[in-house]
């Protein structure tokens, strides 16, 4: 199927808009796009709905043109480290967008109030420089599932209401935000939280109700504090990082019958035996080193009273 002759021309306009790089030579005019050998991946009706591009040597913004592409699900620019700008206003006619992956870039501005129109499913916008905040207008994507912005620098509080429907993530790692995790984060079907490498604060431990289906939980590299003795967490957890936090107690017995691939509370303030079991043996040391008092295998035995 030939693709469609709005979608060639939009997509010749993204050429023209990133230079004309030599990757994309195969981009010629009367010419079908859907056979394009580099980035373009078009529907059985020859409607382009994914744009992936990488590694672009090229010193340019965000091309607006792919606000062009109205049947687009999917926008990949990854690793063009001299690509700059905000997110273009023409992504706010992209109703079809469902994944949004903007990594190892340069762009600025804050996460624009426009995509509140739009209708994505998955945002990742990753190991970039974004800088700005994470407005509170992004709350009301009401199909957004997976927030990925992560590797950047953005400010300010969590919004509450960016996920929404099932398999969700939230990825905000490596930024500046601060304040406390809004607890709606703790509900529903949650795959993965990452909020490592930032400046939040208050206590997360709603994030770990035994009832619900978290598989990955990382708030290292924070300010959070709370009492982890007697935390339950959910027994399908795969993979916890709670080090280098504020985190006070004893390490929670119900660590002992959850089979953790990852695991680490290293640099906090935690106190007593650590807890004895069936998948606690796996642990090292490295795991527990640099808090309070703690004792017991792997650490040294503990001493009277601890």
């Amino acid at each position: 199927m030939d693709c469609d002759s709005s979608d060639r021309a939009a997509l010749l306009k993204i050429k023209e808009q990133l230079g004309n790089p030599v990757e994309l030579s195969s981009w010629l005019p009367a010419t079908n796009c859907c056979s394009w050998d580099s980035g373009i991946i078009c529907s059985e009706a020859g409607r382009v709905y994914l744009v992936a591009l990488f590694s672009l040597n090229v010193t340019v913004p965000i091309p607006t043109a792919l606000g062009d592409l109205p049947l687009l699900h999917t926008i990949q620019l990854e690793a063009m480290p001299a690509m700059y700008g905000p997110i273009p206003s023409t992504f706010a006619k992209l109703s079809h967008l469902e994944f949004l992956f903007i990594t190892g870039t340069s762009i600025s501005g804050s996460i624009p109030d426009f995509l509140v129109k739009t209708n994505l499913s998955a945002l990742s916008i990753t190991n970039s420089k974004l800088t700005g905040q994470i407005p509170q207008s992004l709350s009301r994507l009401p199909n957004l599932r997976v927030v990925d912005l992560s590797g950047n620098m953005l400010t300010g509080s969590i919004p509450s209401g960016l996920l929404h429907g099932s398999f969700r993530l939230l990825i905000l790692s490596n930024n500046q935000l601060t304040g406390e995790i809004p607890e709606e984060y703790g509900n529903g079907d949650v795959h993965t939280v990452d909020l490592s490498h930032n400046q939040l604060t208050g206590n997360p431990s709603f994030l770990f109700d035994i009832s619900e289906p978290m598989a990955k939980i990382d708030l290292s590299w924070n300010e959070f504090e709370f009492d982890m003795t007697k935390i339950r967490f959910p027994h399908h957890l795969g993979y916890l990082d709670l080090s280098h936090n504020n985190i006070k107690g004893r390490v929670a017995k119900s660590l002992k019958d959850i089979n953790l691939r990852f695991f680490n509370v290293s640099y906090n303030e935690l106190c007593g035996e650590i807890p004895t079991g069936r998948y606690t043996a796996y642990h090292g040391a490295d795991c527990y080193i640099h808090n309070k008092c703690l004792c017991g295998s792997p650490l040294p035995p503990c001493k009277n009273g601890q």
